[in-house]
């Protein structure tokens, strides 16, 4: 989380005080709650026809995979670097993820999409990991190409931008964000989808609320109602979201800003980097990479450049996140599914014809491209001149020989 301050407690403060802290304690009233306003107002900000709030990231996976009526039997494709949650939910959902290698921008490569499409193949799961945008022109005209539907993965691309107007999260047949303490804008932990119809949009917010027959909405639904479960928000969570995305914009400006200064700084300095899909201007702009000829040149970067920027800056190699990178996925990698054989996808007769084969080793080229490679966090709140010296520290750890 990036900025917070006193509107946030001001926000939670007053929602304490009206006493109506569950998400459909007042709508039988006509109370518009602070949830509700919250969907409308990031389906504003996200160019998006429908929003659902719910509980986590992986929470609004979920929905997605519940509002594109996925299920046994079919397959999505997902790339071998990210959070387990994107194996996670459509495993719940009875899907099997088949995953596949990332690319020079550490998100998902659209060759490699292409290659593993099979007569199985409902989805695409592209991940903006770092806020770094995938190819998402690429990616659409594969799914449109083969009729496939994309679910976007925007968790740690909270407002990243894609061209124009569009916003990332928002480009496929559903989307899912995350705000978690860790991403662009928090309210400690909560998710959201977004849906591009109002069918899928009706499924996805059925999926999420048990109880959504007994809703006053629930005559306005035009599908038939099935048991979901509950991931819902609050109105708490929702109260201080609401304040959060009234900062997003400007906190994305000032990371494009610093990103700007940094790359002219380091471009001059015959650095590979890790390229930026679309343009400059695309993604949140909240990390930059450097990738290096070998492994032990990316380790000696993150050792040396804490020293060289004063104690300013950090890097990582993403190899080194651990739970970042499929081979440690261990119940995917040993394809166990669910807590019991009966309900898990891997033993599901509709997927007998469709289980991969997983091995720590299968992606040799990601795992390559992630150990090659140092992310470098930026802030928001750092000044021009901050911004030009991490640029020099950059460069001059990229200078050090490894073993500095």
């Amino acid at each position: 989380m990036y900025r917070h301050g006193r509107e946030e407690i001001e926000a939670v403060t007053k929602v304490l005080a009206n006493g109506q802290w569950f998400r459909y304690g007042d709508a039988a009233a006509g109370h518009l709650g602070e949830a509700a306003r919250f969907e409308r107002e990031y389906a504003e900000a996200m160019r998006s026809p429908h929003v659902g709030m719910v509980s986590s990231g992986t929470a609004a996976l979920m929905c997605c995979y519940a509002g594109l009526a996925l299920g046994p039997g079919d397959e999505v494709i997902i790339p071998g670097y990210t959070w387990i949650a994107s194996a996670l939910a459509p495993l719940h959902h009875g899907v099997i993820p088949v995953i596949v290698d990332i690319d020079e921008s550490l998100t998902l490569d659209p060759a490699a999409v292409e290659r593993a499409i099979t007569p199985r193949t409902r989805a695409i799961n592209p991940v903006h990991m770092n806020g770094l945008a995938c190819d998402m022109d690429a990616l659409r005209e594969i799914a449109s190409r083969r009729g496939l539907v994309l679910i976007e993965d925007a968790c740690q691309a909270d407002g990243g931008r894609w061209t124009g107007a569009e916003r990332l999260g928002a480009l496929g047949e559903m989307g899912a964000y995350s705000f978690n303490f860790y991403k662009m804008i928090s309210c400690g932990d909560g998710g959201a989808f977004a849906a591009r119809s109002r069918e899928h949009y009706e499924r996805a917010l059925m999926f999420h609320d048990g109880g959504c027959i007994f809703r006053p909405h629930a005559k306005e639904l035009g599908i038939e109602f099935f048991c979901g479960i509950n991931l819902r928000g609050n109105e708490i969570l929702a109260a201080i979201l609401r304040v959060q995305l009234a900062r997003l914009d400007a906190i994305l400006d000032d990371l494009h800003r610093v990103r700007r200064r940094v790359l002219a700084v380091i471009r001059s300095e015959g650095l590979e980097l890790v390229p930026l899909r679309g343009s400059d201007a695309t993604g949140t702009a909240s990390h930059l990479g450097v990738r290096f000829a070998h492994a032990d040149d990316a380790a000696g970067f993150c050792r040396s450049l804490p020293t060289l920027s004063g104690g300013t800056a950090s890097a990582h190699r993403p190899i080194d996140s651990g739970r970042h990178v499929y081979r440690n996925w261990e119940p995917v990698m040993a394809q166990r599914g669910a807590y019991a054989q009966a309900a898990d996808p891997f033993h599901h007769p509709a997927n007998a014809t469709a289980l991969p084969a997983y091995h720590p080793d299968m992606l040799p080229r990601t795992l390559d491209l992630l150990a090659r490679t140092a992310l470098i966090a930026l802030h928001p709140d750092q000044e021009d001149a901050t911004a030009d010296a991490l640029g020099a520290a950059i460069a001059a750890s990229a200078r050090q020989p490894a073993h500095a």
